[in-house]
Formats: C-alpha cells, sequence, structure tokens
C-alpha cells in the first residue's frame, strides 16, 4: 500500500500522460472575472494583495474584485475600503467561517468567471490571463493555477514541501493533459460561475468547489504559467495545524464528493481520487505499523533488521529536519522532516474524522506582509 501510494501510482500517472492525450483548446481571451478572496484578520497581507491585483495585465473593465471579510477586527476592512478603486467591492459579513463567506461572495459575483485566492499569495504579472485562456474550451470548466513557495523560510519542513510541489506540478501536468487534475489549490484557481455550487461547512473549499466542476462532466485543467507565490509556514508547529485543518477538512469533503469515486461514471478519474486524496492519506496507518511490525520481526532474518534500522534512521532525520527550524538548506533532513509532518498531520485528522469533529473556524497565522519577497518576474 506504501509502495503503491508513492511510487507506482505516480509512474502510472506519469506514463498513462505520455501515452494518453485529450488535448483542449487556448485562446487569449478576456472574459469579465470577478476575484474572490475571503480575509479573515489579514491587515498584515491584504494591502499588498490588492495592489498586486491591481498591477495585473488584465482589462480593468473586465476585472472585479471582491474582498469578503468574515468578522476581521483588526482593521482589514479599513484597509481595502481605502483603496479607494471601483473594481473592489468589501463585502463585510459576521463572522460565518470561510464556506459561508465565500458563498455570499459568489452570490455577488458578476463576472463570467469566478477566481479564487488566497489573501497572502501574490500572482504574476500575466497570471490571469493565462488562468483564463483554457476557457475557450468549452469542455474546460475549471482551471487550477501553479502555487508556489517563495523562498524567505529555508530549514525545517519548508525544503520539504517545496520539493512535494515541484512533483506534485509534474502530476498536474500529466492528469490534465489526459483528462483532468484532481483538484485546485486555494491560491489560484477558477471555475466558470455556472458552475458554481454552495460550499458546505467543514470542508475544503478549494477541494470541493474544484471538484464540482468533475462533478458537473467538465473538464479541470492545469494553467502552468498561472502562476501566485506564497511564503512557507514560519514555524513547525504552525504548519502542522494547518495540515491537520487541511487534510480533516478534505477528508470530509471526499466523503461528501464520494460519488466521484465511481469509474463507471468518472473513469480514470476516480482512481486518481482514490489513489491522491484518499489512500495518500490513510496510508500513515501502515507507516505506523511498519516499525512495530519490524520491531516483532528482529530475529527473522537480516531483512527485517535492515527494514527497521533504515525507517528509524529515516525517521531520526525528521525529527532533526523539525528540529533545526529556519537554517540554511539542509534537503534530505527537510524532505524527511516534511514527510514525517504530513504523514502525523494524517494521523490527527483521520481520529477527527471518525470521532465527527469539525473544524469550520480558524484564525490565519500570517507573516508579516513587508518580510514577505515579491513574486518573481513573468517570463515569457
Amino acid at each position: 500500500m506504501v509502495a503503491y501510494a508513492y511510487l507506482l501510482f505516480p509512474a502510472l500517472l506519469l506514463l498513462r500522460g505520455r501515452l494518453v492525450r485529450r488535448p483542449y483548446r487556448c485562446a487569449d481571451i478576456t472574459p469579465p472575472i470577478t476575484v474572490i478572496i475571503a480575509a479573515r484578520d489579514e491587515v498584515g497581507v491584504i494591502g499588498a494583495k490588492l495592489e498586486n491585483l491591481r498591477s495585473l495585465d488584465y482589462p480593468p473593465g473586465r476585472l472585479e474584485i471582491i474582498v469578503v471579510s468574515d468578522g476581521s477586527t483588526d482593521g482589514t476592512d479599513e484597509v481595502v475600503n481605502g483603496v479607494g478603486d471601483p473594481r473592489i467591492r468589501l463585502l463585510a459579513v459576521p463572522r460565518l467561517g470561510k464556506a459561508d463567506a465565500l458563498n455570499a461572495a459568489i452570490s455577488q459575483a458578476r463576472g463570467e468567471i469566478l477566481v479564487f485566492s488566497d489573501a497572502n499569495s501574490l500572482y504574476v504579472e500575466h497570471a490571469l490571463k493565462a488562468l483564463v485562456s483554457p476557457f475557450a474550451d468549452p469542455s474546460v470548466g475549471g482551471v487550477a493555477g501553479d502555487q508556489r513557495y517563495t523562498s524567505a523560510t529555508r530549514g525545517g519542513t519548508s525544503e520539504g514541501e517545496r520539493r512535494y510541489w515541484d512533483f506534485d506540478r509534474a502530476l498536474k501536468r500529466a492528469e490534465s493533459g489526459s483528462g483532468s487534475t484532481i483538484s485546485a489549490t486555494g491560491a489560484i484557481y477558477a471555475i466558470r460561475r455556472s458552475l458554481a455550487e454552495p460550499v458546505p461547512r467543514g470542508v475544503t473549499d478549494d477541494f470541493f468547489i474544484s471538484t464540482g466542476v468533475i462533478a458537473r462532466g467538465s473538464r479541470l485543467v492545469f494553467a502552468e504559467d498561472a502562476v501566485a507565490f506564497e511564503p512557507v509556514a514560519s514555524s513547525g508547529r504552525g504548519e502542522f495545524s494547518r495540515k491537520v485543518r487541511v487534510i480533516t477538512r478534505g477528508l470530509r469533503g471526499i466523503l461528501l464528493r464520494r460519488r466521484l469515486l465511481d469509474p463507471r461514471r468518472h473513469g480514470f478519474y476516480a482512481l486518481q481520487l482514490l489513489s491522491h486524496k484518499v489512500l495518500r492519506r490513510v496510508v500513515a496507518v501502515p507507516l505506523l505499523l511498519l516499525p512495530i511490525a519490524g520491531a516483532v520481526l528482529w530475529r527473522q532474518g537480516r531483512t527485517y533488521r535492515f527494514a527497521t534500522l533504515a525507517q528509524l534512521l529515516f525517521y531520526g532525520c525528521g525529527a532533526v529536519g523539525l528540529a533545526v527550524g529556519p537554517t540554511p538548506r539542509r534537503t534530505p533532513f527537510g524532505i524527511a522532516a516534511y514527510f514525517c509532518l504530513v504523514n502525523a498531520a494524517s494521523l490527527v485528522a483521520i481520529v477527527n474524522l471518525l470521532r465527527g469533529h469539525r473544524i469550520e473556524q480558524w484564525q490565519p497565522d500570517r507573516q508579516r506582509a513587508d518580510h514577505e519577497p515579491r513574486p518573481e518576474p513573468a517570463r515569457a
């Protein structure tokens, strides 16, 4: 199960991406779009976010920006109102939770295409044009952009996270080129407004919204040139809490989208969803059992002793990576640390799901905006 989740399935995806091709049409189009940002006490980053959106290469008359402030009390609303741009609308709501806040914004949106973004993600200049280009093909109902991490923080789990997303980017290319990518990330993605559904509480909103495109019979493709930069979590503890929240909500989202797991209706996509979003999470259970089994079988031969020692060495590297924090890059330790952190978070999330614990509201923990690097310049 571990080998399939981490080795065999990615290899299968990459091979299928080479053998099966389903091209879609792209064009230089500029449909009316609404960028939706759900903000909760984001005073440290919202100003830079709005400045970034206003500077993008997209026709001003075809761009609407809605900031839905979910009961912010730190001055976020005042910053948004102070920008003084008629394209920007503040939708201030009482503390509802992100799902209900997004639903309020979707109901107010006027754009033909809805673009969803995080308050702390910064786009490259041509990101919006690259994001809407595949909508020239009527079979495309949603487009996932390319989330990348800045290099402000190194060491700990940050290097492992960057390496993971580099690999995930290659998988998304293969998925998109041969069918649909599994889901989108919240930093940058878009769907046709006609395909938007109400977001239930307690789920990962980007997963639920983007997979709704698949549920409605349209394609979800990957636009690699639509790049958004986000900072890596400032601490391993903060990243662990975020992972627990995301995975708990993600597993609940899969329960609500379980019809997508039926291969009779959704073909190879059902296998993609099962392998990447289900098995990749629950594989934490056999990973927990493997060193225990190795210890029990220690006297049965060299194979078991070697396997047990190799696991202990790997987890030891992970512990070192988690302990060192923001230090110069240590790739082996960073990758091991990120692997351990994600699977530990998966175990907590599985327990949360089994006991019916939902995570519907939380307080964002952002780095200060003036410490965050700007996006890299756009390249042709």
